[in-house]
């Protein structure tokens, strides 16, 4: 049974807002493993340089949200910002596998990015104003959330209004701390914040009973409840706002070659659902007159010289990880345990907000 923690009806004029404003394993290992060395943090050079010249490229990761990043039982890192990563991989070197993957706290990510220790930060950070104009540059979202709260199901509640007097477990530097102390103060709910330094240590309080409800992205809860709860069905998800939360992946200010390297990466997994070409049918695609279809595999060249890269860019990241229909199904949506629906993430044209920019 399909949980649709994404309320459409409720968030649906908020999300049409929302899209006029926002438009790793080792290289061939089975078993990835963390890089910790950081780069200096003088160095400013050109990340396509760097990244092409040390043969792999660095992403933040979470400490662990199946469906977005997080080891399977062999250690390979698998979800929506690890493929994001991986897409990126594919794009500038050929191999989506030439990624590593550094676990990172809601605290570290952003200093790990603006320092030079990671190339590339997909892991699952809301863009903002204060984070956009502080030494970040944040790309296009790979995914549209909203943050909530989960409780136990026998609380009875049903509405914001009745958690008044809760304990909440709040991962320190995330969104929803912020999120958090506003409705709290907003509603006068006088919730009761009980605070983590890390994402394991709170969700462990969360189901010991040390706290009422968790507070974060929505999609961690949907995540959270399908592979750590022993009967999911005892929790409930509502929300915390009435706000889209887009998570986008991000880079650091002043590489503007990176950044579109980044965002069109992106934008080919979605360029290639809604050209209907999927890592089954590329290598036949290769063969259509379609001029959309040439210009965007690279049969027609310029997108590729005009990024820095191989014309074969975008048929790499299709070949290797998939359009963003692929991508979205086997992690989170139907083909995976959270059984997430597309909901905002659908493509504009089937009423959600995802959308390509334009291949030429």
């Amino acid at each position: 049974m399909k949980r649709n923690i994404f309320h459409i009806s409720n968030f649906r004029g908020l999300a049409l807002g929302a899209a006029a404003v926002f438009m790793s394993a080792c290289s061939g290992a089975d078993r990835d493993e963390p890089e910790t060395t950081a780069a200096p943090a003088a160095d400013r050079g050109s990340t396509l340089a760097a990244v092409q010249q040390r043969g792999h490229i660095r992403c933040g990761a979470s400490q662990g949200t199946v469906g977005f990043g997080s080891p399977d039982v062999n250690g390979y890192w698998r979800g929506i910002d690890v493929d994001t990563c991986r897409a990126v991989a594919a794009a500038v070197l050929g191999d989506r596998d030439k990624a590593r993957f550094i676990p990172l706290t809601g605290q570290q990510r952003l200093t790990a990015l603006q320092t030079g220790e990671i190339d590339l930060l997909p892991r699952t950070t809301t863009w903002t104003l204060l984070r956009d104009a502080n030494g970040v540059n944040f790309t296009t979202p790979n995914f549209y959330d909203y943050t909530g709260f989960m409780l136990r199901r026998d609380k009875n509640v049903t509405e914001l209004k009745d958690m008044k007097g809760a304990s909440i477990c709040i991962q320190t530097g995330s969104m929803p701390e912020v999120i958090f102390a506003d409705i709290s103060h907003k509603y006068e709910l006088e919730m009761r914040p009980v605070i983590f330094d890390s994402v394991q240590a709170t969700r462990q309080a969360f189901f010991s009973g040390r706290c009422d409800a968790l507070i974060t992205d929505a999609s961690a809860l949907a995540s959270v409840r399908a592979t750590l709860a022993k009967n999911p069905d005892d929790f409930i998800i509502i929300p915390a706002n009435e706000e889209i939360t887009p998570l986008t992946p991000a880079v650091r200010h002043g590489d503007d070659q990176w950044f579109d390297i980044v965002r069109f990466s992106i934008f080919a997994m979605l360029m290639g659902e809604q050209l209907g070409i999927s890592q089954e049918n590329v290598d036949e695609m290769l063969k259509s007159k379609d001029p959309t279809v040439q210009r965007f595999l690279g049969q027609e060249a310029g997108n590729g010289k005009a990024l820095g890269l191989n014309e074969d860019w975008a048929y790499n990241i299709i070949k290797q990880v998939g359009n963003y229909s692929e991508v979205y199904d086997r992690n989170v949506g139907v083909d995976s345990p959270l059984q997430i629906e597309r909901g905002l993430n659908r493509l504009y044209r089937d009423g959600g907000l995802m959308t390509p920019a334009p291949f030429y």
